[in-house]
């Protein structure tokens, strides 16, 4: 991290953390970050769904809500980006305040609610990006829907063609009963629902479902065997979580999904127990709690194909993705794997 970056973040963390945020942004788009372009290698690159990745380290949903720095996120050296979630009409979200940092966990705590512009203006700008690496869109349901599932497939016919990637977003704790979606039977209409809307498109769109981490193994039993009925592409595994355990920061009893460092112990093993049962068929995505390149390693050795990054970044800065991948290019090339694909899995064992 530089002097500038240092100062920054300091500066940033003197103030309410959603306007840090929304300044953080301004920042980005007006040129005053430095950025370091692609980051790649023949270790580096690899594919997920299809999808070619100059490096396995992904922008998670929630950062870029609206997709409003897409030209400047596309040079921080991320591999690909997930920008959302999208509803189909723009939504206020829950009341401010609706973000907290933990700091002394290295954590945040959200109750945003799925606040965003709504797909049309989202999907005006996505169209309009220039070309470069994969650019997903997280698909939500606004909160007063009187049919929630309808809204997933709603938002990927609108903005399908000009996406690289859908996710199915069905476990944000912050909408009322939206986790509801991932019984079996709500689960399997809801994707067949996307996928229906999906085969409307002029080409085949990689369509992700996104899990929570805090699912029984039996629940995790049935969602692996949807997934794997379904027609979907892959899992990422996982949305923030309800648990608050070992908590320290003053705000740990606030309302919402915590992510950050906390979450990375639980989200692994909910990763790994995935890769399990889903026996490689599907390209999993890991989420939660990295903030370096061991740990970004050590989903991909728990079954990840790809990592996202976000709360490490309140802590770590933007330039955190850069450095994961470089970082993970020397441990590959320390372990004798002459690709990402050679070590995914590779530790797994570990975590079940």
């Amino acid at each position: 991290m530089s002097i500038l970056e240092r100062a920054g973040l300091a500066l940033f963390h003197q103030i309410d953390p959603e306007t840090a945020h929304g300044l953080s942004l301004k920042a980005l788009r007006s040129g005053l970050v430095s950025l370091p372009g692609p980051v790649t290698g023949a270790r580096l690159k690899c594919q997920l769904a299809g999808l070619d990745l100059p490096n396995p380290v992904g922008l998670a949903a929630g950062f870029d809500k609206n997709a409003v720095a897409l030209p400047q996120l596309m040079r921080a050296g991320f591999g690909f980006l997930e920008v959302g979630a999208a509803t189909p009409r723009p939504q206020e979200g829950n009341p401010r305040p609706r973000l907290w940092r933990l700091k002394e966990d290295r954590a945040a705590i959200n109750r945003f609610g799925f606040n965003n512009e709504g797909m049309e203006p989202i999907t005006r700008r996505l169209a309009a990006r220039p070309a470069g690496i994969p650019v997903g869109l997280n698909l939500g349901a606004n909160k007063d829907s009187a049919d929630r599932a309808a809204d997933f497939a709603r938002v990927l016919a609108h903005a399908g063609p000009h996406v690289d990637f859908a996710t199915v977003n069905v476990s944000s704790p912050n909408t009322e009963k939206l986790r509801d979606l991932q019984g079996r039977a709500a689960l399997e209409a809801l994707l067949a629902g996307v996928i229906a809307a999906r085969a409307e498109l002029d080409r085949r769109v990689p369509v992700f479902l996104k899990i929570a981490p805090d699912l029984s193994t039996a629940e995790l039993e049935e969602i692996a065997e949807v997934a794997l009925s379904s027609g979907i592409d892959g899992v990422i595994t996982t949305n923030t979580t309800l648990s608050r355990e070992g908590l320290k920061s003053a705000h740990r009893d606030q309302q919402g999904g915590l992510s950050g460092a906390p979450l990375f112990e639980k989200s692994t093993r909910v990763l790994a127990q995935m890769s399990h049962l889903t026996a490689g068929k599907l390209p999993l995505i890991g989420v939660g709690g990295i903030s370096s390149a061991d740990q970004a390693y050590e989903k991909i050795r728990a079954g990840a194909s790809a990592v996202q990054l976000y709360t490490a970044m309140v802590y770590g800065g933007l330039s955190l993705a850069a450095e994961i991948a470089r970082g993970l290019d020397a441990l590959l090339a320390r372990d004798g794997f002459a690709s990402v694909s050679e070590a995914v899995g590779t530790g797994r064992s570990t975590w079940l």
